[in-house]
């Protein structure tokens, strides 16, 4: 694919969207790098450009992730079919609540291809869970064949179970002492908290309303 070459003035201002703009994630200059040129621009000193305004960016060094374990082996994630398999966690109780009073956020993570929904919640209740998994997993993307959740009460319960027999898929809880049992949706956790910690304004109350922002850098990245 031919790529249009940028003058410098340009390219300052593509490297400043796509990091920081209103699609940005912030992401490391490595993947900023690639995604410009997805973007189809290119110039002589992408790459030293890319690297030299991350390391500058204030809400990258200010929010950056401590990297205290050591890499350890892949193992690859078989799928029988699209959408298959989901995990689901809750992040929060989150301080301070949103300016209309959310306090919590459900994510769902899709297991092969990392592609995510989340909603904001002011309370984690069973009803509120069962709408979120028929709106934004089953209407959307069909009937899974298990998800993946923790053992609290918003995920066990009578009315989940129900729900599960109904629609036709199973559920698989992991075990309360070993919570990284669910480590995709964890994972996913974290990277949404970071995301919405460098994109919310001054009084943090509006995160409500960036988390549609957050989910679309993400999927972008």
């Amino acid at each position: 694919m031919l790529l249009r070459c940028l003058t410098e003035k340009d390219a300052s201002k593509a490297v400043e969207e796509a990091h920081s703009g209103i699609c940005g994630a912030h992401q490391s200059g490595p993947k900023l790098h690639f995604q410009i040129k997805r973007m189809g621009y290119y110039w002589l000193t992408i790459v030293k450009d890319c690297m030299d305004y991350v390391k500058k960016c204030h809400a990258c060094q200010f929010h950056a992730n401590f990297i205290h374990q050591p890499p350890k082996p892949l193992h690859p994630t078989i799928t029988s079919w699209p959408f298959d398999a989901w995990g689901l966690d809750v992040v929060g109780p989150i301080a301070p609540k949103s300016s209309e009073g959310h306090s919590y956020i459900l994510a769902a993570t899709y297991y092969f291809s990392k592609w995510a929904e989340a909603v904001p919640l002011k309370k984690v209740k069973k009803e509120n869970v069962v709408s979120f998994i028929k709106v934004n997993i089953i209407h959307r993307y069909g009937v899974p064949r298990y998800i993946i959740t923790d053992n609290g009460k918003p995920f066990s319960n009578r009315l989940m179970d129900k729900f599960c027999e109904d629609f036709g898929f199973k559920q698989r809880n992991s075990l309360m002492f070993n919570a990284p049992a669910n480590s995709l949706a964890e994972a996913f956790n974290k990277i949404l908290c970071n995301l919405l910690k460098k994109v919310v304004g001054r009084t943090k109350k509006d995160w409500h309303e960036r988390i549609n922002e957050a989910l679309w850098s993400y999927r972008m990245t």
